[in-house]
Formats: structure tokens, sequence, C-alpha cells
């Protein structure tokens, strides 16, 4: 009787362990389940077979679309379908081709390579990564270590083939959420630095200084970017401008009147050039043109060439 009553309690034993055993072996590749996402070519699967330790391993999924695993004749399709829908091919493989009776198949994601998100331009950092979650484009920005001081006004983000513009002032000053798109990988993130205005003669900083707001960029503040003005400036500037296809001409403008605000301020446009001149220049010598040609002026991003 002894023996009946020890028997009966190693069968419910072996059959605790089994129950015990069964599931922890389904997770047996020993790795992190990234979010649940569909599956790419390139993206790395831990494939777990239940008593199968011959097909139990970590695949990639091929170029084709497909995963490989011992025995099965032809692949599994795995791309574009989620994780579970591929432990569903999967069985059904193993069971159609009579490799196993009754397969339980684990699929467990180690690592995404076909959501690159491509981070670019006028940023710190420019970097290429996974979308292996939920990820913002301020999370991309931050990936990249944040916009350069030359950035633009705007990112343009290209994401199924359509190009977005967002404005850098209502993404990041402004904290607009609807601007802040979730990207989803096979993403492209391009920072455009920003446009310039030059300055140049007789002030204390000349340098070619970058527009973030074209709209707020005028005579007064460009004077106050290159430190002010030098002794005997003149009282007439000159705002050298010149449209595409079009030759460049001298724009003059009474500079001494808008410092002492006796006349409006002049608004500037990206890629003029802002001269200028001391009361020694000779204007008839040469054109202004001429002189912020010759002038070679070294600035921040290098030397001014005016063809």
């Amino acid at each position: 009787m002894r023996s009946l009553m020890l028997f009966a309690i190693s069968v419910v034993a072996l059959g605790l362990l089994h129950a015990q055993v069964r599931p922890s072996l389904m997770e047996e590749a020993g790795h992190a389940n990234l979010p649940a996402l569909k599956l790419g070519a390139g993206d790395l699967v831990a494939v777990s077979v239940y008593d199968a330790p011959e097909l139990t391993r970590t695949v990639r999924v091929d170029p084709d679309g497909t995963i490989r695993l011992p025995l099965l004749a032809e692949g599994v399709k795995a791309a574009g379908l989620m994780p579970r829908e591929l432990e569903a091919g999967l069985t059904e493989a193993l069971k159609s081709e009579e490799i196993l009776v009754d397969p339980v198949v684990k699929i467990t994601v180690v690592e995404y390579h076909s959501r690159p998100i491509s981070v670019m331009g006028a940023v710190r950092k420019p970097v290429t990564f996974q979308a292996d979650g939920v990820v913002t484009l301020l999370d991309a920005l931050a990936r990249a270590e944040g916009l350069t001081d030359d950035a633009g006004a705007e990112i343009l983000v290209t994401q199924n083939d359509a190009v977005q513009h967002i404005a850098v002032k209502q993404l990041l000053n402004q904290a607009d959420p609807g601007v802040n798109l979730r990207l989803t990988g096979n993403e492209e993130v391009r920072v455009p630095v920003a446009g310039k205005i030059f300055v140049l003669g007789n002030i204390h900083k000349p340098g070619a200084f970058p527009v973030r707001d074209p709209s707020d960029s005028t005579v007064l503040k460009m004077v106050a970017l290159s430190e002010g003005l030098m002794p005997f400036s003149t009282k007439t500037a000159y705002i050298v401008r010149r449209q595409e296809g079009e030759k460049a001409r001298e724009i003059p403008i009474e500079l001494s009147k808008i410092m002492e605000r006796k006349s409006p301020d002049v608004p500037l446009e990206v890629g003029d050039i802002l001269y200028v001149p001391d009361n020694k220049t000779r204007r008839s010598t040469m054109s202004i043109i001429d002189r912020v040609a010759g002038f070679g002026a070294s600035t921040a991003s290098g030397v001014l060439i005016w063809h």
C-alpha cells in the first residue's frame, strides 16, 4: 500500500514538473523580448521549439523575407508578420511536413534591423538607429544629441515617401505634441543648415549670422549681432542683394537714421550682405559690389567669396 502511495506521489510530482518545465523551455533562448512589431528582412529572432533542441536557435530573416530551420524543406514567411503570426506559420510548417506531431513554438525578437531611423544635417551627432519601440521625433533628435547652433528653422521628416516640414520653434519652444511625430522605422530626419546674412565693413565683429526666423532679420538686429558699429561709420550703409538669375544690386539705406530710430528698420533676406563703409572710403574708386567681392572677409563659416 505504501509503495502504491509513493508511486502516485511520484506521478503527480512528475506532472507538476512537466507543467513547469514546458513554458520555461519555450523561453530557453534567454533573450529579452522586444516590443512586438512586424518583422522584416534582417531582423534576428530566437526560435524555441519544445522538446526539439535541434530546431531551437536564433535565426535572421533572409532578404527574401523568410526564415529557414533544419529539416524544413522550404523557408517560412516572416517579413510583414507579427511574432505570434510567425509562431503559427512555423507550427503549421512543422506539422504539414510531418516533422513534429504537435509542435509548440515560441518566437522571441532579439534584434530589429529592418526599422532604421536616420538623423542627419545640423545635429551634433548624426546617427542611424533601429526603432525597437515607440520613438518620437524628439527621441530621434535626442539620440543625435540635439541641434547645432547653425540649425535652420525647420526639420524635414521623410516618412512613407512623403516629406513633412516641422517648425523647430513649434516643436522645441512651444512643445506642441501635434508635431512630435511618432516614428516607426524607415524614416529620414534631416535638419537643414540655416541660411545666413553677412555683415561686413566698419563694424566690431564681421561675420555670417544664421537666420532661423526670416521675419525677424533686420538691419538693427544684424548690427547688434555684429557687436555694433566702429567709429567713423558713414551715415549710409548698403545692402548687396542678388536674386536667383539676376545680377547683384546695391540698396542704399540711411543707417544713421535707423540707429537713431528716425527711420523704420529695414528687413533683410537670407543671403544678403550688409556693408557698412567708413568715412575714409571713397565710393568713386569702385562700387560697393566690387569692394564686397574683394573683401574676402573671414567669417564663422569660412571665407566669404562673392561670385
